[in-house]
């Protein structure tokens, strides 16, 4: 059997893995010597660097989660795997950043990487999803309700803007787990709109 053709039905599992990389846990390990799940969040996240290492670190962390969702969904699209294995490969993605493997399946929240994932496919779509989260945080002033909401809306959005294909199944794969994952924070109290969060 030829290698190109199990490529749908492993590559997933390779998009899991790269999800899987705590970009924030080790960063902020490297620059302060301290595990960013024990403060701020709890997280793995681009925010909660902000909070312990400082923008500069955050802006990289960034950077690097933007690219677990990019990478494998720009891959599997290179390589012409049929839209379901594309679709999986993408929110398998934001899978591994949210639990992730190699960090005790504690990590992330999964925006970042879900926008790398539709940056992948069409910056179009990255440019809507962002302004469905900024308008819903703005309107909501919530941040985990209001990125609940997103991972719901995106597709809708999308939809709505005369998208088709596989935009709106990557946009589904990665919306749903973006939605899961953040019904943990639905209760957690805000002091400001996004990065300052009460315990």
């Amino acid at each position: 059997m030829q290698l190109s053709v199990l490529f749908p039905y492993f590559f997933p599992l390779l998009g899991y893995l790269f999800g899987s990389l705590p970009f924030a846990l080790w960063v902020t390990r490297m620059v302060k010597g301290i595990d960013v799940r024990d403060s701020g969040s709890g997280h793995v996240t681009t925010t909660n660097t902000i909070r312990q290492a400082g923008w500069g670190w955050g802006a990289l962390v960034l950077i690097l989660d933007i690219s677990k969702g990019f990478v494998p969904t720009y891959l599997s699209v290179r390589l012409g795997l049929p839209d379901w294995a594309v679709a999986l490969t993408a929110g398998l993605a934001v899978v591994g950043h949210c639990w992730p493997v190699f960090a005790q399946f504690r990590g992330g929240m999964g925006l970042a990487t879900t926008g790398g994932a539709l940056l992948a496919i069409n910056p179009l779509g990255f440019a809507i999803g962002l302004a469905v989260l900024i308008s819903l945080i703005l309107l909501i002033r919530h941040s985990a309700k209001a990125a609940f909401f997103t991972g719901l809306s995106i597709p809708v959005a999308l939809w709505l803007l005369a998208q088709r294909g596989l935009l709106i199944w990557v946009s589904v794969a990665t919306g749903i787990v973006v939605s899961v994952r953040f019904l943990e924070d639905w209760n957690r109290e805000y002091r400001e709109l996004w990065l300052d969060r009460e315990g």
